[in-house]
């Protein structure tokens, strides 16, 4: 499976940067926790939430964008005031770097996620120390025994974790490890097929005190719309926003603002 490929190539790739820097070293660079923003909190306090992607490629679909400046998107991301960023870091499959995360954060004051395959507890520090307020945690490669060990390690380093699911029974194992923020995943990870109503059908199994984040597959506004309609917290979007030539005018389509005053239409 093209997943177990992903991760044994992580795994590789983890031990080559622990004996490039050690995990002491990763430690005596973390921030100040009053420096790391709070990505639950900015979910709760708008209609509806944008975690906007930058992205360069996909195992599935290639390369996506091909002027790609990630500085300058998130810069972009962040003047047209969508909720949070997320940053691929995964370099092999998604052409993407750590480096782009240490170098938008000092660009953006936004809550950044790391989005990555975390298998081992140093990405998470290394996460934090590069200017990560959150990571993703995918549920489908971890034992619940390290999921919860993980989303207690985000918590003791003043983050948030957006754990990801795409069943009923990862659904479970989140809510006993203790996830607040779940990302419900609409694309099957061993297909690449995606399909929103995978949110539609999970949301109605989640108790009412978790953040839902809807992944994958929402290209439009009426996917958004529709989102909302069942009470859907944030969406995290990606393919469609790197595919666009006009990022703000993308934006204000997909959460029907405005451009006059930047007002959500019903």
């Amino acid at each position: 499976m093209f997943l177990d490929k992903i991760v044994a190539n992580t795994k590789e790739k983890i031990k080559q940067r622990r004996e490039q820097v050690s995990l002491k070293e990763i430690k005596n660079r973390l921030r100040l926790r009053d420096e790391i923003k709070d990505l639950k909190a900015v979910l709760t306090d708008s209609t509806l939430g944008l975690i906007a992607e930058i992205k360069r490629a996909s195992p599935s679909k290639g390369l996506i964008r091909k002027k790609f400046a990630p500085v300058e998107i998130a810069e972009e991301y962040s003047a047209n005031k969508v909720a949070a960023i997320s940053v691929l870091t995964e370099g092999d499959f998604f052409q993407g770097s750590l480096e782009y995360l240490r170098k938008i954060r000092g660009v953006t004051d936004l809550p950044l996620l790391r989005k990555d395959f975390i298998i081992d507890s140093y990405q998470i520090y290394e996460a934090q120390a590069y200017g990560a307020d959150a990571v993703l945690l995918i549920v489908n490669i971890l034992t619940e025994e390290e999921l919860t060990e993980y989303i207690d390690l985000t918590r003791r380093l003043g983050m948030k974790a957006l754990v990801e699911v795409h069943t009923a029974s990862e659904l479970e194992i989140a809510c006993r490890a203790g996830a607040e923020i779940i990302g419900i995943n609409n694309r099957n990870l061993k297909s690449f097929e995606t399909d929103i109503t995978q949110t539609l059908q999970l949301q109605e199994l989640l108790p009412s005190n978790k953040v839902i984040v809807s992944e994958s597959g929402i290209s439009n506004r009426e996917d958004v719309k529709r989102l909302t309609t069942v009470g859907i917290d944030a969406v995290l979007i990606g393919e469609t926003l790197m595919r666009s030539d006009n990022l703000s005018q993308k934006i204000n389509e997909l959460l029907g603002r405005s451009e006059e005053n930047d007002s959500y239409e019903n």
